[in-house]
């Protein structure tokens, strides 16, 4: 089937003529609509507390998105906890490092982080197995990166600081989409609480990481783009190449 119109299921950017998802749509005469899938709410303070957690019994944070940047900071103020210079940080990619600058002086610390995957941060964690971890994560988390912590031997702390929600799509017709993007396992949780009867049919299904690929396998979908990988390390290239690829298939059949 030909591809003409695709839903991300992320916030419209700010910026949308910066997006490399109007590029796409403008290279291949695509409609491009963006829903947010999922909503995040932050746990409070006291509910740490109530689980004896500290901050300052640990050395490293282990950071696998924005959103525990965000939730770890929050929580630290809420705390009234001081972050010392000496904490080192442990980032899933270079953006999410990149993102850190929000909220500390970059070059002042030790900061270290992955190309994309969990898998090759935790080949930098194993070579600090010395510190003691804080792992910042969603309540309704995947219990991938856990299982290879401690496979590794990692001494960490879980905290759960935030939780997702799907978001209300009744206003979405989702039927009139042939592709459907998906970036956490939440989105796709999202997707079946809200279309529960929801046929993939030839409808395309794109997912970005591991655990969402996962996710959205359990719930019977056919993956037909997967990213990062190698030659693809972000979604918009990954579907970039399969479009380029679907479009050489029909100029092959015309002649």
């Amino acid at each position: 089937m030909k591809i003409k119109k695709i839903l991300i299921s992320q916030p419209k950017p700010a910026e949308l003529e910066k997006s490399p998802y109007t590029t796409l749509s403008e290279n291949y005469n695509l409609d491009v609509d963006y829903k947010k899938f999922i909503k995040v709410e932050g746990i409070k303070s006291k509910d740490i507390r109530h689980k004896k957690i500290s901050i300052l019994d640990h050395t490293a944070i282990i950071l696998t998105s924005r959103k525990a940047v965000d939730h770890f900071f929050r929580i630290a103020e809420e705390m009234r906890v001081e972050i010392p210079d000496t904490m080192k940080y442990f980032c899933i990619s270079e953006s999410t490092a990149y993102y850190l600058q929000k909220y500390v002086q970059y070059r002042k610390r030790k900061i270290f982080h992955g190309k994309q995957s969990f898998n090759d941060l935790l080949e930098l964690i194993k070579k600090h197995k010395k510190e003691k971890f804080l792992l910042p994560c969603s309540e309704n988390h995947n219990n991938d990166i856990p299982e290879k912590l401690d496979k590794a031997k990692i001494k960490y702390t879980k905290a759960a600081i935030y939780r997702t929600r799907s978001e209300d799509l009744s206003d979405v017709d989702i039927e009139q989409y042939d592709m459907l993007v998906f970036f956490t396992p939440s989105g796709v949780e999202s997707l079946f609480e809200n279309f529960p009867d929801y046929k993939q049919g030839e409808r395309i299904i794109a997912i970005f990481g591991p655990s969402s690929i996962q996710a959205a396998e359990e719930k019977g979908l056919r993956v037909d783009i997967k990213a990062p990988k190698k030659n693809a390390p972000s979604m918009s290239m990954a579907i970039d190449q399969y479009l380029d690829e679907e479009r050489k298939k029909r100029r092959r059949k015309k002649k």
